[in-house]
């Protein structure tokens, strides 16, 4: 009998029998606060928005129970590309992360045409605190070719502050619910973050 391997998976279980309940607990406590803040960020941004209630229909898009994902609140937005901000919690017994899933109104879908998640990469001038030299779009032909394209944009993104390029950005075609994810790490948009995100938004709704 290898009593090591016994002894550890006694102490993994353990831990996620610890961890995940304290996790769950934190994000019941946390995640009120943090769609209160955003709204009210983006409200001193002079954006016209609101929060909507639970049962919205898009809420919970994409996100299977199994993965441990929750929506906390969704905020519409009006006059962007962006039709929504849908909040989202991510429990494990390592804790509770958050992010922003922004929604895009995608109606009349093509049919038959196949879409790909679309990843944004970033390249440093160095391997050590390097700066952000260059970004570069990875998945769908069509829209990462769109996207590499757009040099404004790229400079836009560039220039960001370094710490809002963290957890980069993740894009995801969601076709039978006529929508598209923009997922970034949960954060308080700058303006020229959220600018950003909606030029994206914009080529998702004119041709993606």
């Amino acid at each position: 009998m290898d009593w090591t391997n016994i002894i550890i998976s006694l102490a993994m279980l353990l831990a996620f029998g610890i961890g995940l309940p304290l996790a769950m607990r934190a994000r019941k406590r946390t995640a009120p606060q943090k769609v209160a803040e955003l709204l009210e960020h983006l409200q001193s941004m002079g954006m016209k928005v609101a929060q909507l209630p639970d049962k919205t229909d898009p809420k919970e898009m994409g996100l299977p129970r199994s993965t441990g994902q929750k929506s906390e609140g969704i905020i519409e937005i009006q006059n962007k590309h962006i039709s929504y901000i849908n909040i989202i919690s991510v429990t494990s017994q390592y804790g509770v992360n958050f992010y922003l899933d922004f929604l895009v109104n995608r109606p009349n879908w093509l049919s038959g045409k196949e879409r790909k998640k679309t990843k944004m990469a970033v390249k440093k001038d160095s391997a050590i605190k390097g700066k952000v030299a260059d970004i570069t779009w990875k998945g769908d032909d069509y829209l990462s070719r769109t996207l590499n394209y757009d040099y404004q944009l790229k400079d836009r993104l560039v220039q960001t502050e370094p710490d809002e390029l963290k957890g980069g950005i993740e894009i995801y075609p969601e076709s039978k619910h006529e929508y598209s994810r923009i997922r970034t790490t949960y954060r308080l948009p700058s303006r020229n973050w959220l600018e950003a995100v909606d030029t994206i938004a914009g080529y998702i709704k004119s041709g993606w």
